[in-house]
């Protein structure tokens, strides 16, 4: 059972290691919501989310034969960099496999903190067999990411800390994946304050703890598809499933557009990157009732690449109508470009890309095609762009580049 002193003992055992990431107020949020939002942001934290955690608790509370053996893991990103540091911060070695789809950065990163990596398959799956099979073979020491009450004890870190600077928080929103973050979480929010609601989120596509939840045993999903890849788990930690049972009070499903808004928010509007598997909270925010509340949103790590971050502001810019793209069929004679550019330029379009094809049509002397990609203000003035277009005699066709509905 996890208890609360086994919870003091570990934000004593990894205090030296870790960033006491801060509650960040968010004025804005307050005033949509009608309520108190602070934001827990582990992207914050040392490496940037909050694997650390439990991979110190883990590590550190270990006995010095099973340090000395070495430490194995498989893992895509944030728990591969947490065993890397405990490792590290233990004075051990660290074997990492990660799948060979694993992004460049992410590799690096963990391999900077002193780790071997392998790399090894193109799924999780096939990088935990043979981090298993290194762990018998070798006698290394296995550390699993979230099935494992050592590891979530740790990650009970963070109830700790938002107890103390937060004594009167209502509601605690935790994204949940395997569940080893929600299970420390909720156990200690719950020991604190049995009054206290705490939320579990995960994405509509690998919503697995919320199928285990309502069949009341640990159920594996057929398939996950999310662009949370954190939290995209087909089997939760059945060691650490009782405690989801017992603490958590209830779980909201995201479907993935939400989590391109919630990104696209929290880096214009306040600043933040928030990692996709984070944004789960904040786009929970809009499914609870939580006026007159101190509500606590996890934002479990801030760890992006630079590609998926340019994805994910495309394709929110254009679900929200601020870029989108139209073609017109114009006869292949001079002048005809500039009309168009015109009627765009009057209605205070900002054009991006223009493409010309000339063989769309059997006779190319007739008509061509222009594809036009712009800025607009949003969904009312892109409409009013359109109306424009066809009020000039264009037959206007709207074009979808990303697969995002227009």
């Amino acid at each position: 059972m996890i208890e609360y002193r086994d919870v003091q003992a570990a934000q004593a055992r990894i205090a030296p290691h870790i960033v006491r990431t801060p509650l960040l107020r968010v004025p804005a949020l307050d005033e949509a919501l009608g309520c108190q939002v602070y934001l827990k942001h582990e992207g914050f934290q040392t490496i940037g989310a909050f694997k650390l955690r439990g991979a110190l608790n883990k590590a550190l509370s270990l006995s010095e034969e099973e340090l000395g053996r070495g430490l194995v893991c498989a893992s895509s990103g944030n728990h591969a960099q947490g065993v890397a540091y405990a490792a590290q911060a233990a004075g051990v070695s660290a074997t990492i496999v990660m799948p060979t789809t694993t992004p460049l950065v992410k590799v690096n990163n963990t391999k900077d903190y002193g780790a071997k990596v392998v790399l090894h398959g193109e799924t999780f799956d096939d990088a935990a067999e043979l981090a298993a099979k290194l762990s018998e073979e070798e006698g290394l020491t296995y550390v699993h990411p979230f099935n494992d009450p050592a590891i979530a004890t740790g990650q009970g870190t963070i109830s700790y800390e938002i107890f103390q600077d937060l004594p009167d928080v209502d509601v605690i929103l935790v994204p949940i994946g395997g569940g080893g973050l929600a299970t420390g979480v909720s156990t200690l929010a719950k020991l604190l304050n049995p009054n206290v609601t705490v939320i579990g989120v995960e994405p509509s596509g690998a919503a697995s703890m919320k199928a285990s939840l309502d069949a009341g045993h640990v159920v594996t999903l057929d398939r996950v598809e999310t662009i949370a890849d954190g939290v995209a788990v087909k089997t939760p930690g059945d060691q650490i499933f009782p405690y989801i049972q017992k603490n958590i009070d209830d779980i909201i499903t995201i479907p993935d557009d939400e989590l391109v808004d919630a990104f696209l928010d929290m880096m214009e509007k306040h600043k933040m990157i928030v990692e996709n598997s984070g944004l789960l909270t904040i786009a929970a925010l809009n499914h609870i009732d939580c006026k007159g509340k101190c509500v606590v949103p996890i934002l479990s790590g801030g760890n992006m690449d630079v590609i998926t971050m340019s994805s994910l502001v495309q394709h929110g810019l254009i679900r929200r109508g601020r870029v989108f793209t139209f073609s017109v069929l114009l006869p292949d004679q001079p002048g005809e470009l500039v009309k168009v550019a015109k009627i765009v330029s009057e209605q205070q379009g900002n054009i991006i890309k223009l493409e010309h094809n000339q063989f769309v049509s059997i006779n190319r002397q007739a008509e061509v095609e222009l594809q036009v990609t712009l800025e607009a203000f949003g969904h009312n003035h892109k409409a009013a762009i359109v109306k424009a277009m066809e009020d000039a005699g264009y037959k206007v066709q709207l074009v979808s580049t990303t697969g995002v509905q227009l």
